[in-house]
């Protein structure tokens, strides 16, 4: 399946703090693969028109029942007024029924440095789960 690449909703201001969120999401069965994919252009949608956000990117493996996401805003309460409203409130609580597995790693940047690149991403990833 096609990733979708980093798009720029806003530019962050020259010299801002971004604030920068990877996840990594693993589904239980492979129509949950297919859920999960099938949500994701209203999700990329509404982070378009989202206030304080600054960049967003997905990396679809469906087959692997694997996504990775990506996502850089103004700061912390951007990020989580986004995630509160809908379509992205409603269709995370409905993935839990078919979510095996998800992880999350948060860290800031200079705006200078997005977009922030898949390597980052899944490095930050990796330490995170390497520090259970």
């Amino acid at each position: 399946m096609p990733d979708i690449p980093w798009l720029t909703p806003t530019q962050a201001s020259p010299g801002a703090e971004v604030y920068v969120m990877a996840s990594r999401f693993e589904t239980a069965t492979l129509l949950g693969a297919v859920r999960f994919f099938l949500k994701a252009p209203g999700i990329i949608s509404q982070i378009r028109k989202a206030p304080g956000a600054h960049g967003a990117a997905l990396r679809a493996r469906v087959l692997g029942r694997t996504f990775l996401t990506l996502s850089a805003w103004e700061d912390r309460d951007a990020l989580y007024r986004f995630a509160r409203s809908e379509p992205h409130r409603s269709s995370s609580r409905a993935a839990g029924a078919y979510m095996k597995e998800s992880a999350f790693t948060f860290w800031t940047v200079p705006a200078s440095e997005l977009p922030i690149t898949w390597d980052e991403a899944e490095r930050r990833l990796a330490e995170r789960k390497q520090g259970y």
